[in-house]
């Protein structure tokens, strides 16, 4: 009986330069190989052929996707369809895969006690200042504080500091003071 260890070199010629299925090269060199294999899939129900692995940059091109909308990975059951970022993230594709363009997910989340809709799956402490006051209050002994609670599971609740960004969801609650520490 033959025990077998967690690395499997049988496609690779025993002491060959790239045997080792882990090395930089070979990963590059598999790499590079998927990248020669092209699928079909599905943009806003209009075939395509892509090279599997591809970008989010190259399929916006690809399904020539409107300015303004965003482009989510169809599918199955009551999940909700994956957002594909418009940029150099890898994206891994399977043959007939469905994709579809649409407007970008809103979310309503409460500011100092105000409903407010924004599309950004993360804000920035200055954006939501900005939401929170207009004019934003400003002078030389102004201190502004963020907490939030009713966050995503990464970050649920907390303060926000200047500078920072935080993930939201619906139904995210921040209060929002302004301090003169005079």
């Amino acid at each position: 009986m033959t025990q077998t260890t967690g690395s499997d070199n049988s496609s690779s010629t025993p002491g060959a330069p790239g045997a080792d299925r882990s090395s930089p090269e070979r990963d590059k060199a598999d790499l590079d190989a998927q990248s020669r294999r092209h699928v079909r899939i599905h943009i806003d129900q209009t075939a395509h052929e892509s090279p599997t692995p591809t970008t989010g940059s190259a399929l916006y091109l690809l399904g020539h996707v409107q300015i303004g909308l965003d482009l989510y990975r169809e599918v199955s059951g009551d999940k909700e369809d994956p957002l594909i970022p418009n940029g150099p993230e890898v994206v891994r594709l399977t043959e007939d895969e469905h994709f579809h363009s649409g407007p970008p997910k809103e979310f309503t989340i409460i500011v100092n006690g105000r409903k407010r809709v924004v599309t950004a799956k993360s804000l920035s402490f200055d954006a939501i200042v900005a939401l929170a006051f207009d004019p934003i209050p400003s002078g030389p002994n102004i201190l502004i504080t963020i907490t939030y609670g009713h966050g995503p599971l990464a970050n649920p609740e907390g303060p926000l500091t200047q500078g920072g960004t935080v993930k939201i969801k619906n139904g995210m609650v921040f209060s929002v003071t302004a301090t003169d520490k005079s």
